[in-house]
């Protein structure tokens, strides 16, 4: 059966038998189901991966296996990406933001799966990101193909792609409020109360198939409370907040640098050969950093934090406590390398799991420093549970989601206060270097970021190219006043463009500036356009986004502006067409 009688049957069925609020949570329904399982399948590829490797590679190759393995991923996943993919999906939660912000909604359905098959090569070979954010692509690529298939209109659409992502978060760390907070937060969509429900439906229903398919197994990090939290700590639990808020700034630059770096490396081979060898040597030194380093999080969670250090490196120089507490620094400062030296060389992943990783062993540094220097008796486990989530805080500018998610994957609610205390002291300090998440800065640099503020999200859902009017007549600089008379006397329009034989705009004439020489014929053959042209106030051009076009408007006062595509006269964009489009916009995007 085709896809078009697929659609054509569900519209049918639709029709007959369902109204709209029954649609919503059906397809919600299927999106979290769909989601998770996605979830259970990249979280079983990259384990089986990954344990194959070291079952059949491991014992022969031992350490060196660290410096081959990832870069062999690396190279793999790039086949993958320019054979069969033919786009980059390497950052996908700003993939995802993208697409809700310029193409209403719309996903490739091949994201379902291409996001997975990537990661799985990363990841299970060794590359230092985490799994979540191309199931975040996955989920939302199947709540957007799900939405189109059921013929939704473009709210029903993102809401569905919010479900999604939110049944894929669930269903990959079994935490269904992290899953609804994230996609609220992360995800930035102006969600109404009555969509809650959609997203709660996926949400719980991506954990049910994380459970039924894995079972009903501890959480991703086990964790008890043995050193209950005191009040006399706070301080030292905001430290920390304050200190993975600028770490959360320093691995923002550093990993956006790094990978523009690679980017402009014109040849792929020497991309993939710095990156490489880049990550095969840090590994090799810090063990700890290969795959998503959730093995090296559960040492420390277990109070085994000594274990994440490579003793044959640290026996080299000592091992004092200072040795330790270099090696541990170390480690925290070239996560953000080995991180982008994964993705800047061709690898699929996200930074979930680097940040939860950093966010660990920031955690244990601290603590153990308080305890080495003799400021406190602060306990190391508990101090790497909320530095998980300050970190997380941090880098996505999400607090609740860091919040919720560290409290679900570990049942560590007895640490509530803490969580919170040092969450917001991150997000604060990391908001006073960095208005934006790792997610949105590029996007924010091109004006394509969309946001809970109804203004700006309307702005940001406008086209450009959907306003500009082509109905203005046009005339050439050499001709004649007769030539422009004709024009005026054949157009409804006050103002006419000058064009050059390279149709560029050469000025504008208005009507207004020739009334008083347009009725006197001894004028028509003596007086050619040149002389009557003037400069327009300002100029649109097709990459400007819609927010700059308005202040443009604002500052000149004009009514009628030229658009410049690609140095060509392309028509005219009037402030009461672009007024008119906004409050439809906002209308859209404000309605229920």
């Amino acid at each position: 059966m085709s896809l078009n009688k697929i659609t054509s049957w569900i519209s049918v069925f639709k029709t007959k038998h369902l109204n709209e609020r029954r649609i919503i949570i059906i397809t919600s329904l299927l999106v979290g189901l769909l989601s998770g399982l996605a979830a259970v399948v990249l979280k079983d590829t990259i384990y089986i991966t990954h344990t194959f490797l070291e079952k059949h590679f491991g014992s022969e190759m031992g350490g060196y296996m660290f410096l081959i393995l990832p870069a062999i991923g690396i190279f793999l996943t790039s086949l993958w990406t320019k054979f069969f993919v033919k786009e980059n999906i390497t950052h996908g939660i700003s993939r995802v933001l993208f697409a809700i912000s310029r193409k209403n909604g719309y996903l490739k359905s091949k994201d379902t799966f291409t996001g997975i098959v990537g990661s799985t090569i990363t990841i299970g070979f060794g590359g230092s990101v985490g799994a979540e954010a191309p199931i975040v692509l996955s989920g939302a690529a199947i709540g957007s193909t799900l939405a189109r298939l059921f013929k939704l209109n473009y709210r029903q659409v993102i809401l569905m792609i919010g479900c999604g992502a939110a049944g894929a978060v669930a269903g990959i760390f079994k935490a269904p409020i992290a899953g609804l907070v994230f996609t609220l937060e992360v995800l930035m969509i102006d969600m109404t109360f009555a969509s809650l429900t959609p997203l709660l439906i996926s949400a719980v229903t991506g954990t049910l198939t994380s459970y039924l398919c894995l079972g009903q197994s501890e959480a991703l990090f086990s964790f008890q409370l043995q050193s209950p939290f005191i009040i006399s700590n706070i301080p030292f639990y905001l430290l920390l907040g304050v200190l993975a808020g600028l770490f959360g700034w320093y691995f923002t630059e550093i990993n956006m640098a790094m990978e523009r770096w690679l980017e402009e490396l014109k040849r792929p081979w020497m991309r993939l050969l710095i990156g490489g060898v880049s990550l095969g040597v840090l590994i090799l030194l810090f063990p700890p950093l290969f795959g998503e380093g959730y093995e090296a999080l559960r040492n420390i969670l277990s109070g085994n934090g000594d274990r994440i250090i490579n003793q044959d490196i640290v026996g080299w120089f000592g091992s004092g406590i200072g040795t330790v507490l270099i090696y541990v620094l170390l480690m925290l400062l070239l996560k953000v390398i080995a991180t982008s030296a994964t993705t800047g060389a061709g690898g699929i992943g996200g930074v979930f799991a680097p940040s939860l990783f950093m966010g660990g062993v920031l955690g244990f540094f601290v603590a153990r420093s308080l305890n080495a220097l003799g400021f406190a008796d602060v306990p190391e486990v508990n101090f790497a549970l909320v530095g998980m989530a300050a970190f997380m805080s941090a880098l996505m500018h999400a607090p609740l989601t860091g919040i919720f998610l560290i409290a679900e994957i570990t049942g560590g609610y007895g640490l509530f206060v803490p969580l919170i205390v040092a969450s917001i002291g991150s997000y604060i300090t990391i908001m006073y270097f960095e208005p934006h998440s790792i997610y949105t800065k590029r996007l924010a640099q091109r004006g394509d970021l969309i946001t809970h503020n109804k203004d700006r999200a309307a702005l940001t859902l406008m086209r450009l190219e959907r306003e500009i009017e082509r109905d203005f007549v046009s005339v050439k600089p050499e001709q004649t006043l007769r030539v422009l008379v004709g024009a005026v006397s054949h157009s409804r329009r006050n103002m006419f463009p000058v064009i050059n034989e390279n149709k560029e705009l050469v000025g504008i004439v208005l009507l207004d500036d020739i009334r008083h020489i347009m009725f006197n014929p001894e004028m028509y053959d003596t007086t050619y356009i040149y002389e009557l042209i003037s400069a327009p106030v300002d100029v649109v051009r097709t990459t400007d986004a819609m927010d700059v076009v308005m202040e443009k408007f604002e500052k000149t006062g004009a009514w009628n502006l030229p658009v410049i595509n690609d140095g060509l006269y392309d028509g005219f964009i009037s402030k009461s067409k672009i007024y008119t489009a906004y409050r439809k916009a906002l209308l859209n995007f404000s309605e229920e």
